[in-house]
């Protein structure tokens, strides 16, 4: 499809004046010549930063407030409500754009939670730091399951329960003082937010290339320390969106750096979705705990929970690991910051650690998306969509749209296009973590990316698949000349007729 020429219906006419015209105008350079960018940069917190001549002054709608920018999710939601989009009528939606997984029951798992007991004291609030009785559950499962036989081994005074990854994010960040804060681009969407938002961190970008499969450069990583005063790396592990990870003797020196007076901190929300090629190693996960020497002295700070591994993201129970004067920092700043998790599902939540329990688990999940994975591969390979650096773990697709005629060839308006077919995808654009916000989109690494999530039920990927097919029938069937325009900006609603 990518060769046929553009602005020509199946090359069997012409093309007029007017359609030449119009194709020329498809190869915007800039973002300020195409629309889904524009629609981008006018909604809140968009704008560049810290130059006060090119801010909207129309984002300072009460004093003093200033609009931190939404991550991927929330602006992609927004923008299919403008399309129509509901959470009532979300079946007629595919969304391969929600980072959550499945939560319904899968082949092998355990059955799904259906109750939970409410004893009187579970109405109380919570410690700050979380139940004691699930830290300890925390504390064990890592022990068993990445510690066995080392010295060293976590305690419930390693573990803080927090109420979602975000804000185990956001409470971390909380107690970073004034330092410079590694980190690397693609990336997950909400870091923008959170090196924005704790101006206390500097941010230091690092740009992982494509042709290298987003590999991280540890021994730059560790020169970089050296000469630039690192002293924070943030990193997802297994790494959203690019669905690779660092495992082996590779994270184990990532882990290393804390030797240079370094604290690295791990995003591991995804590391049971690991996808083995032998069936032996169905059940194995990934962690940076296998490889802390000193539970207390190693700078090593782990941010996981239920929110992918245990399929359970409404619950909201998460929990950040660490040396114990970290957990002791991290309770001062969730009593300003969020309050704690909820008490009963905290309670809930203990059986779920069940070293047994978490077996069985693992295994039906990594067997069932790597079902799922192996489908929305074979399915992008028919529409001539090659995955070149196909997922190894989590539960995304990087997609490269490089060879589709434009405008069709960057994310941000491949999106609005599928937003017509009722399809939620995330442009890339969301994983360049850019504080700032100044760089020309079009510049952006990750500008000809989405991101495909196949952690929806299989009816919904292909509903989303059979989107993309459309999208790209008529691209090659009609030329491109309607593509690139047309897209609604606000949400439609329909006057209630009268009886």
């Amino acid at each position: 499809m990518a060769n046929t020429p553009q602005g020509t219906t199946s090359g069997t006419s012409t093309p007029s004046f007017r359609d030449v015209v119009r194709d020329v105008m498809k190869h915007y350079k800039h973002e300020k010549e195409s629309e889904a960018h524009q629609i981008f940069r006018n909604a809140g917190g968009h704008q560049p930063k810290g130059l006060p001549e090119i801010v909207n002054a129309e984002e300072e709608t009460v004093p003093g407030i200033e609009h931190p920018g939404s991550t991927g999710v929330i602006y992609c939601s927004d923008r299919a409500m403008a399309n129509g989009f509901s959470y009532t009528s979300s079946h007629e939606w595919a969304n391969l754009g929600q980072g959550a997984p499945e939560v319904g029951p899968i082949p092998d798992a355990p059955e799904r939670p259906n109750t939970i007991p409410l004893p009187l004291d579970s109405l109380e609030y919570a410690p700050t730091t979380g139940v004691k009785a699930l830290r300890e559950a925390v504390a064990k499962l890592y022990n068993h399951t990445y510690r066995q036989g080392k010295a060293s081994q976590y305690t419930y005074e390693n573990v803080c329960i927090v109420p979602g990854g975000r804000a185990g994010l956001s409470r971390v960040a909380a107690v970073i003082g004034d330092v410079y804060t590694s980190y690397q681009v693609p990336d997950y969407t909400a870091y923008d937010q959170v090196l924005s938002a704790f101006k206390r961190l500097v941010p230091v970008p690092t740009a992982l290339e494509h042709k290298d499969k987003y590999h991280l450069d540890v021994e730059q990583t560790r020169k970089d320390i050296r000469t630039q005063g690192l002293a924070v790396v943030l990193a997802s592990n297994p790494r959203n969106p690019t669905g690779q990870v660092i495992k082996g003797n590779d994270l184990k020196e990532v882990v290393s750096l804390t030797k240079e007076g370094t604290t690295v901190i791990l995003d591991e929300f995804y590391s049971w979705y690991i996808y083995p090629e032998n069936s032996s190693d169905y059940g194995k996960s990934i962690s940076s705990a296998a490889y802390v020497e000193d539970v207390n002295e190693d700078s090593v700070v782990i941010i996981d929970g239920l929110t992918k591994n245990w399929r359970l993201p409404g619950w909201r129970v998460c929990w950040v690991i660490g040396p114990k004067n970290l957990v002791t920092a991290l309770s001062q700043s969730g009593s300003f910051l969020d309050g704690g998790a909820n008490h009963p599902l905290q309670l809930a939540a203990i059986p779920l650690l069940d070293p047994l329990h978490v077996q069985k688990e693992k295994i039906a999940l990594q067997k069932h998306f790597k079902a799922k994975r192996d489908h929305v591969l074979a399915r992008l390979k028919a529409l001539h969509l090659d995955v070149d650096i196909p997922p190894t773990s989590t539960f995304y697709i990087w997609l490269n749209l490089e060879k589709l005629p434009a405008p069709l060839n960057n994310g941000l308006t491949f999106f609005e296009e599928l937003l017509k077919e009722q399809t939620i995808v995330i442009p890339g654009i969301f994983f360049d973590i850019n504080p700032a916000h100044r760089r020309n989109l079009f510049n952006s690494p990750c500008h000809h990316f989405v991101r495909l999530s196949f952690g929806p039920p299989l009816k919904d990927l292909d509903m989303g698949l059979d989107a993309i097919d459309r999208v790209l029938k008529k691209a090659k069937n009609s030329g491109m000349k309607d593509f690139g325009q047309g897209y609604k900006t606000t949400i439609e609603v329909t006057e209630p007729a009268h009886v």
